[in-house]
């Protein structure tokens, strides 16, 4: 029996709707890389363009091409860390499927890194002979702002840190895996803020091409998860990183709480008993809607599943606001919190509330198989 030698070097490329770049972008990998063992690892979120479906076409006819074809489950970074790790390569690269990143590169990144003894070699726009291309003004100053955002909780110097574009060794993924936030679309500063010792690293030059089809998929909603990741990496080994934009959404809903029972008591003329039970179900309709969208955008409950999740959500905080009640009554009556009493004894009810609707819902709600 003739085996086949495995590939020293396997190339993961996230996809969601690149159809039309698959095609060249295995031709330019296969121009590139004719003296190295190489294979590409698409994986794809179920793209309704039928982008797995081409893939699976051409790997058919080419053994270095593999598909990942993630059902139910979304995100740039997952996806990342799900191609390493299906790979027995011990050299992996991460790029895009846009053609944005300079695939000629890679045989540089690989001997840097095989050959010179660095961890990582990142692609790099901001080092000399490297450029953002065709960008206009405001794309490059919020990749530079989203640059000095990334000081906080990077440990090494890279000058871009929020390159989608590297190549590492095995044994540095195998080193961080556990410890990844897998929040967002920049999964090498993941990487480097995970590592718990310094990453020998070298940053290439290239220039950044432009898109060559489909659409971008930086949006409101990338940014927002490139924000939760650094609080993750700043703040996660204290708290529960989710639990942030939980409580933040948790403060808004008091505001529609008040608004609603304004309107209904005040305004309208029904009685306290009618708002308050009114301004009770409109508020935890409200928190549940924008939590779904936002804090729980990547387990995100859709049709019959989002009337089951919030069935539970409003049963959840129910006894949370009875938690709330039951530990302010017995701070305040017992006189825990001294003289300002009532203050301390509403926050301490508001706190126990808010975490124990954070810890239910996180489990019965938005459930990570069931919510995925």
């Amino acid at each position: 029996m003739i085996l086949t030698p495995s590939p020293e070097l396997s190339v993961v490329v996230p996809t969601f709707n690149e159809r039309e770049n698959i095609q060249e972008l295995v031709h330019r990998l296969a121009e590139t890389l004719q003296a190295i063992r190489w294979e590409v690892i698409f994986v794809d979120d179920d793209s309704p363009d039928g982008t797995a479906a081409l893939v699976r076409s051409i790997a058919q006819r080419d053994p270095r091409v593999r598909i990942i074809h993630r059902i139910g489950r979304r995100g740039l970074s997952t996806a990342c860390v799900e191609g390493m790790l299906a790979s027995s390569a011990p050299f992996l690269a991460v790029m895009d499927a846009d053609l944005q990143h300079d695939e000629r590169i890679l045989p540089a990144m690989l001997r840097a890194v095989k050959d010179d003894g660095y961890d990582i070699a990142v692609g790099s726009r901001y080092v000399a002979g490297g450029s953002l291309g065709e960008w206009g003004e405001e794309r490059q100053f919020a990749s530079q702002f989203a640059t000095r955002l990334s000081r906080l909780v990077l440990k090494a110097g890279v000058k871009d840190p929020m390159s989608g574009f590297f190549l590492l060794k095995r044994e540095v993924l195998e080193g961080v895996v556990a410890d990844l936030s897998g929040i967002g679309f920049k999964i090498m500063l993941d990487i480097f803020a995970s590592s718990t010792k310094p990453l020998r690293y070298i940053e290439i030059p290239y220039e950044f091409r432009i898109r060559q089809a489909g659409e971008s998929k930086l949006d409101s909603a990338a940014v927002w998860d490139y924000l939760m990741m650094l609080l993750d990496k700043s703040l996660g080994r204290y708290i529960p990183i989710r639990f942030i934009p939980f409580a933040l959404v948790g403060g808004a809903g008091v505001f529609v709480h008040l608004l609603v029972l304004w309107l209904v008591y005040d305004l309208a003329g029904y009685g306290f008993a009618t708002g308050q039970t009114a301004a009770a179900v409109i508020a935890m309709t409200f928190n549940f809607f924008v939590n779904n969208a936002v804090t729980y955008r990547d387990r995100q409950l859709r049709g019959w599943g989002m009337l089951r999740g919030w069935l539970s959500f409003t049963l959840a905080c129910s006894l949370g606001a009875v938690a709330n009640v039951g530990i302010a009554t017995y701070a305040f009556e017992t006189q825990l919190v001294g003289e300002t009493a009532w203050v301390l004894s509403a926050i301490a009810g508001i706190i126990v509330g808010a975490v124990w609707n954070y810890a239910v819902t996180s489990v019965y709600t938005w459930n990570k198989v069931k919510g995925a």
